[in-house]
């Protein structure tokens, strides 16, 4: 799979991606792919990384594949059917709970009553990047387990960090990110592990 390439969106999914994958062609893209100038056509694209639940249902801890993607606008794209399967069924091999339903892409995080809004339209979790990857002529996976949730909600500040330590009642959400986001970003780079292990398999010599 020489023409695949993983795209991480910040420093600390980057840092899973090189620690489960060492040898992997991994991409720091930045929020909302800032940093990246694109793929070949004809490669495969998996962002790896952090998401958010928008579904009550869905609980930090659980992986997203999802099998499309959208924007607020009302554009779809689907996801590589072959690229989702393989991811969910890593996951499920892992026995982590793992949603195929729509995922969201969305200019800011989506975060308290917001969260019930996209839900009603029928997403289940919400990311800043897998949706701009529509018509890029290349096939488009995600793989993102779920950090905050509508019983889990973190501020809006977390895109500006600097602001969240001028605020004293946002540490208490910096104690609890400190833990879990590395621990959830390694989690999602390890289903993303044995799911290109199982496409390996099934893709002919």
């Amino acid at each position: 799979m020489n023409d695949l390439q993983i795209l991480a969106p910040t420093l600390l999914e980057y840092w899973a991606v090189r620690r489960v994958l060492p040898q992997s062609h991994v991409v720091r893209t930045g929020v909302a792919l800032a940093r990246w100038d694109g793929a070949a056509a004809g490669s495969m694209l998996i962002v790896c990384g952090l998401a958010g639940a928008l579904a009550a249902e869905v609980q930090p801890g659980t992986i997203l594949v999802p099998e499309q993607a959208g924007l607020p606008d009302g554009r779809m794209m689907r996801c590589d059917a072959a690229l989702v399967q393989a991811l969910a069924e890593a996951a499920r091999a892992l026995a982590i709970p793992v949603e195929t339903g729509p995922m969201l892409t969305a200019p800011a995080l989506v975060t308290g009553t917001d969260r019930e809004v996209w839900a009603r339209r029928g997403f289940v979790g919400a990311d800043m990047e897998a949706g701009l990857l529509a018509d890029r002529g290349a096939r488009v996976a995600t793989v993102r387990a779920v950090l905050d949730s509508p019983g889990r909600d973190i501020s809006q500040l977390w895109l500006r960090p600097a602001e969240v330590m001028r605020r004293p009642r946002l540490w208490g959400e910096l104690f609890w990110l400190s833990r879990a986001a590395p621990t959830y970003a390694l989690l999602a780079a390890r289903v993303l592990r044995a799911g290109l292990a199982l496409l390996s398999v099934q893709e002919p010599a």
